[in-house]
């Protein structure tokens, strides 16, 4: 089952991001708290949403989507970037990464949005095979471009 975070799920998500993080091999750069996670999803002005995927027995959590709103100027709509998803090693294939990303398809199209994207580690050929399969394509001739930690700070203070 597929449902809308709560509050009361900000702990367990916060718990399966630090899982996700040590899975990408980067445990050491999640420096985020369940307080920032909180305020993003359910402060005065939300930015973030998140979805949770229930283990079908049990009711318990055993996974998440986190994302937020771009916008296409070529569309002139909104579209959902997915920042996060991730279903507990456990959990894995019961259906729920599908679930999570059927139901955001299905949020983008009931609300008229352009684009549904993501960004993949390249080495991560599990994910990008289960990608490909929904019909998904690799946005070939782009590149992610970063600014972080130092580098912003100089250039956010130019």
């Amino acid at each position: 089952m597929i449902r809308t975070a709560l509050p009361a799920d900000v702990p367990v998500v916060h718990a399966m991001i630090r899982e996700l993080a040590d899975y990408e091999k980067a445990l050491d750069e999640v420096v985020s708290t369940e307080e920032q996670l909180h305020a993003a999803l359910f402060g005065p002005a939300p930015a973030l949403f998140g979805l949770i995927a229930e283990d079908d027995t049990t009711g318990e959590p055993v996974g998440f989507a986190l994302w937020f709103l771009n916008y296409s100027t070529w569309r002139g709509t909104h579209g959902i970037y997915l920042e996060d998803l991730y279903v507990r090693p456990t959990a894995r294939g019961g259906g729920h990464g599908k679930a999570l990303l059927l139901e955001l398809a299905r949020i983008a199209v009931e609300r008229g949005y352009a684009r549904f994207e993501w960004s993949v580690l390249d080495w991560n050929q599990p994910s990008i095979a289960f990608y490909k399969a929904l019909g998904a394509v690799p946005m070939d001739g782009w590149s992610v471009y970063r600014l972080a930690g130092d580098a912003l700070t100089a250039a956010g203070t130019r």
